[in-house]
């Protein structure tokens, strides 16, 4: 395959700079097993399209304020974002891969400090790659660490949304169901539901499930020959636990369809996945799924609408199929559908179709 082949042309207006004005109001494209448009709608009538009694899977990460704003020590402004933001309650020194700017003034013993209030984080550069943006740096963490990201840090919102973090976005890019932090970006399909809609689906027969995934900045990098060539991504922590097994395998046996909450859901599983059989598992996941590969849990998907290109464009194509998506793609540009993190979705529904 080339990295072409899920290239389309997307209007730079239909680029979410703003999630909808209340959470749970976004539009939703229905995909049928024949891969013909089915509805274009609202989110919150999915009940009416998903298979009856589907085990939803949900990816419970939860976004850290890994994005620091600071300054060196006698110097000027510095920004960096914590790629494998630290989880679990400790204090002390912590060597951390960050992409840092202006890399120019962050060579090798570089001082940082980070402040707001009272609160002060202090920093040094360790290593700088020699021709890219990467640097390794040590935090001197004086309390736990999660506890002084989520006061200092600021949320690392996608680069194609052009605007500063505010205070609503700690609430909106994040699910209602987060929990297990680490992510420096949103499974962002799960940002559609509220806890009511949850609750409605609930009540009306629908299962919830969750793994988890913590997202890298990865998730957004264009693909390369060499990641074709190879058949492997970036590295992310991936949990699937035995309540997540239990359920799916109950599902599996029952005939009911298993919907992934998100490309990062459906990572988990498949990864979780050998012989046909979900098992336990955690670790780091470099799963590359792209048209070829063979679902072994995963039969129907809620997404957004990825990136040109990108290994999320891939995975959508290997369930669907890469001119069904690529014609779906084109129908929500026509219908003026909003476009990544804080966009629109996509339900793309089992090859039989259960409906």
């Amino acid at each position: 395959m080339l990295t072409s082949d899920f290239d389309y042309n997307l209007p730079p207006h239909l680029i979410a700079q703003e999630p909808s004005p209340e959470r749970g109001g976004s539009r939703l494209m229905v995909i049928g097993g024949d891969g013909q448009l089915k509805a274009l709608t609202w989110f919150a009538s999915l009940a009416q399209f998903l298979p009856p009694r589907a085990l939803l899977v949900v990816n419970d990460a939860r976004v850290t304020p890994a994005r620091l704003l600071g300054r060196r020590l006698g110097g000027g402004k510095v920004e960096l974002l914590i790629l494998d933001p630290p989880v679990g309650t400790f204090s002390g020194p912590l060597d951390r891969l960050c992409l840092g700017k202006p890399g120019r003034n962050l060579k090798p013993g570089t001082e940082l400090t980070f402040e707001k209030n009272d609160l002060k984080l202090e920093a040094r550069v360790v290593e700088a790659e020699s021709d890219g943006p990467h640097r390794l740096i040590r935090f001197f963490f004086q309390s736990d660490p999660a506890s002084v990201l989520d006061a200092l840090g600021h949320l690392p919102l996608p680069p194609y949304i052009r605007r500063p973090d505010r205070p609503d976005d700690f609430d909106r890019y994040q699910t209602v169901y987060a929990k297990s932090p680490g992510a420096v970006a949103a499974p962002t399909a799960g940002l559609h539901f509220t806890r009511e809609h949850l609750k409605t689906l609930k009540e009306a027969g629908f299962e919830t499930v969750s793994v988890s995934l913590r997202v890298g900045a990865g998730t957004f990098a264009p693909l390369t020959s060499a990641m074709l060539q190879e058949g492997r991504l970036h590295e992310e922590w991936v949990e699937v636990g035995p309540e997540a097994v239990l359920a799916v395998r109950r599902a599996q046996e029952e005939g009911r369809t298993v919907v992934a909450i998100g490309t990062t859901a459906a990572r988990a599983l498949e990864w979780a996945s050998e012989g046909g059989i979900i098992k336990p598992k955690k670790g780091g996941c470099t799963l590359f799924i792209r048209p070829g590969f063979r679902f072994q849990t995963v039969e129907a998907l809620i997404t957004n609408f990825h990136l040109p290109g990108s290994s999320l464009m891939y995975l959508v194509g290997a369930l669907a199929g890469r001119e069904t998506i690529l014609k779906a793609y084109a129908q929500a540009i026509e219908a003026e559908f909003r476009f990544y993190s804080y966009g629109d979705a996509m339900l793309l529904l089992p090859q039989f179709d259960k409906c």
